[in-house]
């Protein structure tokens, strides 16, 4: 499958990730080819071993690549040395986890401005207010992780993505430890920093309602994008990911 590049934030083209030798080699991605549009919010997703996370790690240079072409904006992860590939992820990636990685000591402000800090660089402070606000956590940003709620912590984790302003962010199930209030509240202000912000998004998830937020879901199965969903609604990723477990479970 191949997607108009133009204007893209990220892309990837004829993406092969292989993991093991001999017998026990597994083909996670299989000439993947996709483009991800600066300013939109993209959903991943797929049934269990689709390739989804290991297609993000690749994207964002946390992984290697076993042949094919990996892009951010201009620079070609493939073509990177690893201290290269360090520089790119600090300074024009944000990542989102599912487990927060908030650092313990450290308040909310602190871990908002900290990928700044290593990085030596002094944070926008109208930019930084803008994000604060936007995640409603003004009145939070002395208090430690241990202090807060999953919900509030995983906000914090969103602003430090964004505080830094990254070409793109990779989000993997951001949601996955949250209620389904609090998960509601992250997802809404992903969206508004696309809409508002102009900022990129890539998020891999497993829930349709969380993909719903998205401008778009990209659908892997085996390794291949299998479908390409713009406008997504609830009950239309559902019906596309039942489709997908009856064809993974009669393969």
């Amino acid at each position: 499958m191949t997607t108009a590049t133009q204007g893209a934030a990220v892309r990837a083209t004829d993406l092969v990730k292989v993991y093991g030798s001999g017998e026990m080699q597994v083909r996670a991605l299989d000439g993947v080819s996709v483009a991800f549009g600066t300013g939109h919010y993209t959903a991943i997703m797929g049934p269990s071993g689709s390739g989804k996370s290991t297609l993000m790690h690749c994207l964002a240079g946390l992984d290697t690549i076993t042949a094919g072409e990996v892009y951010v904006g201009e620079a070609g992860l493939h073509k990177m040395s690893d201290k290269q590939l360090t520089r790119l992820r600090r300074d024009r990636v944000g990542f989102i986890f599912q487990q927060f990685n908030l650092v313990p000591t450290l308040t909310a402000l602190e871990n908002i401005t900290l990928p700044l800090d290593i990085a030596g660089r002094k944070p926008d402070k109208e930019w930084l207010s803008m994000v604060v606000k936007t995640v409603g956590l003004a009145d939070r940003l002395k208090h430690r992780p241990t202090e807060l709620s999953g919900g509030q912590q995983q906000r914090v984790a969103c602003a430090r993505a964004l505080a830094a302003r990254p070409d793109v962010i990779f989000a993997d199930e951001p949601t996955g430890n949250l209620d389904s209030r609090s998960g509601a509240e992250v997802l809404g202000f992903l969206r508004r920093s696309v809409h508002e912000f102009g900022q990129t998004i890539v998020m891999v998830t497993h829930d349709p309602a969380a993909a719903s937020y998205a401008d778009r879901v990209v659908f892997l199965a085996d390794g291949r994008i299998v479908d390409d969903m713009p406008n997504p609604t609830p009950d239309r990723v559902l019906d596309r990911m039942k489709s997908l477990d009856t064809i993974a479970l009669g393969a």
